[in-house]
């Protein structure tokens, strides 16, 4: 053994010692203070469910349900400027939306967060899916970084190479589900099971994008949209095979006009009055087909 690792091994084995009393929750006597101290790590359970957020709106599960998620929150403030902070500003807008939705009547509401709580990036699409969500809407606000004079807001939706990549994930992680999309995949072959997730998939972009052009249309002339309103990328937040999902990029918290905008109470009406149009034409034609 080489001189090297003989010193490693000094340093190392009372480490490891300790660390293996410490999991085991030993005693560890300590003779010079005359008593025994005991510790033990505490870890989360393995598989905990996630806590779901509760649904608001007509107590009836056969009116669709939209989950409205504001981006980012608690140690994640997202984008800042202006005086702003994004988690602030979207988390305004989520709550007008879903206070227009209740009080217009007939749709059913859930926020992933409607208090400055930190949520795993993974969580977002995943509550909409354990809630068996007809409609996913995430909000953000921009940054432009060192550029100055962008502004608008733009609508993302799932690219289509992400897409593809994400349903096979979503088939290989849950090849045993019952159902993706009303698509019973229990007892069938994995084969079987990764083509019907890619065709939901391929649904489910398909009505995101439908969602999305409503969106424009009814914002039109209300809300103030950059030149390039439509958008795909590759975003996490959008990667559910089986709920129809936008993110919606409010505007540029770096620019004062936008941010001012966002944050008054007017602006949140008029995002509020127009997303909440957009969804009910939505569902209305859904219904329709």
């Amino acid at each position: 053994m080489s001189l090297r690792m003989q010193l490693w091994l000094i340093f190392l084995a009372p480490v490891l010692l300790i660390a293996g009393l410490y999991a085991f929750g030993l005693t560890i006597p300590v003779p010079h203070l005359g008593r025994d101290y005991v510790v033990r790590l505490l870890l989360p359970g393995a598989g905990n469910p996630l806590d779901l957020p509760d649904v608001l709106g007509p107590p009836d599960n056969s009116r669709p349900l939209v989950v409205i998620d504001a981006g980012h929150g608690g140690k994640d403030p997202g984008a800042s400027g202006a005086g702003f902070r994004e988690k602030e500003i979207v988390l305004g807008l989520a709550i007008a939306l879903r206070d227009q939705l209740i009080e217009e009547g007939g749709i059913r509401v859930a926020l992933t967060r409607d208090d400055d709580t930190f949520l795993v990036l993974e969580e977002r699409p995943e509550i909409a899916r354990r809630l068996n969500a007809d409609l996913f809407i995430s909000i953000h606000a921009d940054s432009s970084g060192e550029v100055s004079g962008v502004s608008g807001a733009s609508i993302y939706t799932l690219a289509e190479e992400a897409s593809s990549e994400s349903a096979a994930r979503f088939a290989e992680r849950e090849n045993n589900a019952d159902n993706v999309n009303g698509v019973v995949l229990e007892g069938r072959s994995q084969e079987v099971n990764d083509l019907l997730v890619e065709l939901s998939q391929r649904r489910v972009q398909q009505t995101s994008a439908e969602f999305a052009q409503l969106i424009t249309r009814e914002g039109e002339g209300v809300l103030k949209f950059h030149p390039q309103r439509r958008r795909q990328a590759e975003l996490a937040v959008l990667r559910a095979p089986d709920v129809p999902a936008v993110l919606y990029e409010s505007g540029y918290i770096t620019n004062p006009s936008d941010a001012q905008r966002l944050a008054s109470a007017e602006g949140r009406a008029a995002f509020a009055e127009t997303m909440a149009r957009a969804i009910r034409i939505y569902f209305a034609r859904q219904a329709g087909e």
